[in-house]
């Protein structure tokens, strides 16, 4: 297991499980392992050498999703074969390894569609006891405008996320439409980084922490 988006003292982050062998595991059965490990996303590594990923949450298959990304690109790495690409259901996502944090380089639309509800302050964000608007909803609102630092939380119902610690997605997709570099300091203590890019792309990133390893169990 791992832990995607941890802050500069390896706290919080968002959980994520990976199956390395998952192309030895049957397609039928990577839903039903993604609902028993209930993280928000799960991802199976179909092939290691190309880079080719299936991600799921503990309901549905996504296309594209940030942190799984992220930490996927981040595992690989530190196998001995740091990836230059990831090759997802929605397209080809670039990365980028740089002082041990992992980046990968998408396009907004690729992301799951959110509700982006501005909120006046970050007490207010930090105040919702439920998702701001119908549907999925990602809640924020500056820290600091100038430099770029901004207070947000993720509900993601429609995907059996109730709330989720850290969206690595939503976060490329808020930084392109504002056009400029943020720092995301979204659910209890995570921290994400995001950077437009030329060609309609954005990138997202940041620390990973491995919490546990275990041998999955062929049935």
């Amino acid at each position: 297991m791992l832990r995607v988006f941890v802050n500069e003292d390896g706290e919080w982050g968002n959980p994520l499980g990976i199956f390395l062998d998952g192309g030895g595991i049957a397609a039928p059965q990577r839903q039903r392992l993604a609902a028993e490990l209930g993280f928000s996303e799960t991802v199976f590594v179909e092939g290691r050498a190309d880079g080719k990923i299936r991600i799921h949450t503990p309901r549905v298959e996504l296309p594209f999703a940030g942190h799984p990304a992220v930490g996927a690109a981040w595992l690989l790495a530190q196998g001995g074969a740091p990836p230059t690409a990831l090759r997802t259901q929605a397209g080809e996502i670039g990365v980028r390894l740089e002082g041990g944090e992992a980046f990968v380089r998408a396009r907004p639309e690729w992301s799951p569609p959110f509700d982006y509800v501005q909120l006046e302050a970050p007490a207010a964000v930090r105040a919702l006891d439920g998702p701001p608007a119908r549907g999925n909803s990602y809640a924020w609102a500056w820290i600091d405008e100038a430099a770029g630092t901004i207070r947000a939380r993720a509900f993601v119902p429609e995907a059996g996320i109730a709330e989720d610690e850290a969206t690595g997605s939503a976060a490329l997709s808020l930084c392109a439409r504002l056009g400029r570099p943020i720092v995301v300091h979204q659910g209890h203590g995570s921290v994400l980084r995001a950077h437009p890019l030329t060609g309609g792309r954005a990138e997202v990133g940041g620390a990973v922490a491995l919490d546990e390893i275990r041998s999955h169990p062929r049935r």
